[in-house]
């Protein structure tokens, strides 16, 4: 599939800029928070009343990545979410509590389902087409792609707008911390792998990519291949789905140029990456991601936005947990997720 546009808000300034900030953001704390655009320059007035922020996000994404195409009608629309719109869900039940389920307004429960950002891209746009959203935690994203790539292949759309999102509030960071998903004390993200301790810090996001089955002059990149894995036995197995993944490109390990991996600074989901440097991917230079936009279940679309905009400009990356480790513009590269030891996503991009 043809990358052939693309757009994100993140923590980071990647609205509107389609090359990665030489000066990314530093916060100290346990969150990340995205940084957003001024949404009345992109969003009808009367309609910015009715979005809840995630809502929001998803269209300025979406609208972002249409516009740099030259605003094609898109085929088809298809989302991921894993969270889907938590503050209209936390107003509405907040709501159902303290009204003793009398008397509700059905605003935010309409709104609180997760097919609703696709729903509003599609009434924004005038979209009849095929509209889906996929609702598989770690997987959301790439179920999404791999839905798309179907409709590819089948010639059943000519450009798929695809997408991911999530969104963090502040119940939601507590009840997960609770848990022991992110860091007890205040962290610098920039600092999160020397750290070495239980727990990562909480991010959010949406980043949206029109894709087709053809090429053109101007795309980013080519996505030539997504496998996933559902909670593997052993770090072994993960190894093996790699190789075998490579293998299916007639490719190895010593044709990567550079690995994207989802580090995320916790010192036991990060063992399979220490696994896997020690083995197949020993030869391959890394780079983390998720230090820029912390963790949640869709953060793989930031890192396919990332890898898009490395390729697409020809530039060799500037930021490694080694510096200096990348000295080559790369060519081919591989992703490699994780997410909660259950999860775990392998894409393959390449330069066009």
């Amino acid at each position: 599939m043809y990358i052939k546009s693309i757009g994100s808000i993140s923590p980071q300034r990647t609205y509107g800029n389609h090359i990665f900030p030489a000066d990314p953001i530093a916060y100290t704390g346990g969150r990340l928070k995205c940084l957003e655009p001024d949404y009345a320059q992109i969003i009808d007035g009367k309609s910015i009343r009715r979005m809840s922020r995630i809502i929001k996000m998803g269209v300025a994404a979406a609208v972002e990545c249409l516009q740099e195409s030259g605003n094609p009608a898109p085929d088809a629309i298809i989302t991921g979410t894993a969270y889907g719109c938590l503050q209209d869900t936390e107003s509405f039940l907040t709501k159902m509590v303290e009204n003793r389920e009398e008397l509700l307004t059905p605003t935010s429960f309409i709104q609180s389902t997760h097919n609703t950002v696709g729903a509003q891209i599609a009434l924004l746009l005038g979209c009849h087409q095929y509209n889906n959203t996929f609702v598989h935690r770690g997987f959301s994203f790439e179920t999404a792609l791999l839905d798309a790539r179907m409709l590819l292949e089948e010639n059943a759309a000519g450009n798929v707008l695809v997408g991911a999102l999530d969104e963090l509030t502040e119940t939601s960071y507590l009840l997960l911390q609770r848990m022991g998903l992110y860091k007890q004390y205040p962290i610098s993200n920039l600092e999160l792998f020397p750290a070495k301790s239980k727990g990562t810090i909480a991010g959010e996001g949406a980043a949206f990519f029109l894709l087709s089955g053809l090429a053109s002059a101007h795309d980013y990149a080519i996505l030539e291949g997504l496998s996933t894995v559902y909670k593997p036995v052993h770090e072994t197995e993960i190894e093996t789905s790699i190789l075998h993944f490579l293998d299916s490109h007639g490719l190895s390990s010593s044709d990567l140029d550079l690995v994207i991996s989802g580090r995320n600074g916790d010192l036991k989901t990060d063992a399979i990456y220490d696994y896997l440097k020690r083995g197949v991917f020993s030869s391959v230079a890394e780079i983390t991601y998720k230090q820029f936009c912390g963790e949640y279940p869709t953060s793989t679309a930031f890192a396919l936005w990332l890898a898009a905009v490395l390729l697409k400009n020809k530039t060799p990356v500037l930021f490694t947990p080694t510096p200096g480790e990348m000295k080559k513009i790369p060519q081919r590269i591989l992703i490699y997720n994780q997410y909660q030891q259950t999860h775990h996503a392998i894409f393959l991009i390449s330069a066009c």
